[in-house]
């Protein structure tokens, strides 16, 4: 593992903002970083743009043969980050071992599955203007048949990690997805085995430490909030105002 890097993180507090920051913390790598205020569009400025021409968080840079690399899509820079810097395994796998491909299965799920269908349901419970049935029930049913998922691989493993021995990148891209189950209107109480990775999860101090960057991570204190509160909380998120516009 490098002793130095150049590392400079582009987040902000969200799920997806917090894989990249949990997996440098466990890898123990020094980084930079800028806090991404998606409220006042700073994603779509064009200094942003030239890292991510998606404008979306989280994005990062780093050093790479002496000139800059500019990485996008949470997946994508945690894969970098491993390959370049996990030299010693630690939480991955060697490249073409069944355990680095059943990795992938779980990162490549997580990416097209469980954000995307959890996403939704977020926003359609939480965030939009207008609640529509429909679209609240049919988010929130595919999110539990994930979890249920998910539930059902860790029932099998004798680890309490979703691949083999170790923490991995399958786990780090999942966390910050069922921490916020509670937001999406969802109990994790059906789901034992995933309730139970969560906690052991975030009983790792570089979990924890990254998971409360670039600010505090508020997801998991969601149930001891009011209904009422947690609704104006959605009603005066940027999320609302970019939905409401004309």
């Amino acid at each position: 593992m490098a002793a130095t890097s150049d590392i400079h993180l582009y987040t902000t507090q969200t799920p997806n903002g917090i894989k990249v920051s949990m997996l440098l913390e466990e890898l123990g790598l020094p980084y930079k970083v800028t806090a991404i205020e998606l409220g006042k569009n700073t994603q779509k400025e064009p200094w942003f743009l030239e890292i991510n021409p998606n404008g979306r968080i989280p994005a990062l840079t780093d050093t790479l043969d002496g000139s800059t690399i500019r990485l996008f899509e949470s997946g994508s820079i945690m894969q970098y980050l491993v390959d370049r810097y996990d030299t010693e395994h630690r939480i991955s796998y060697p490249h073409g071992s069944k355990e680095y491909y059943e990795t992938n299965n779980w990162l490549f799920w997580q990416m097209g599955g469980l954000g995307p269908m959890q996403g939704q349901a977020n926003h359609f419970f939480r965030y939009a203007p207008e609640k529509i049935e429909y679209g609240i029930k049919r988010y929130q049913d595919e999110t539990r048949r994930l979890y249920g998922v998910m539930n059902g691989q860790l029932e099998k493993s004798t680890s309490g990690y979703l691949v083999g021995d170790r923490l991995t990148i399958a786990d780090i891209s999942c966390w910050g997805w069922v921490a916020a189950h509670h937001w999406a209107g969802i109990s994790l109480d059906e789901f034992p085995h995933l309730n139970a990775w969560l906690e052991k999860l975030l009983a790792r101090p570089g979990i924890e430490k990254g998971r409360n960057v670039p600010n505090k991570h508020t997801a998991l204190e969601t149930k001891n909030v009011s209904k009422e509160e947690l609704d104006k909380q959605a009603a005066s998120s940027w999320v609302r105002a970019e939905s409401t516009k004309k």
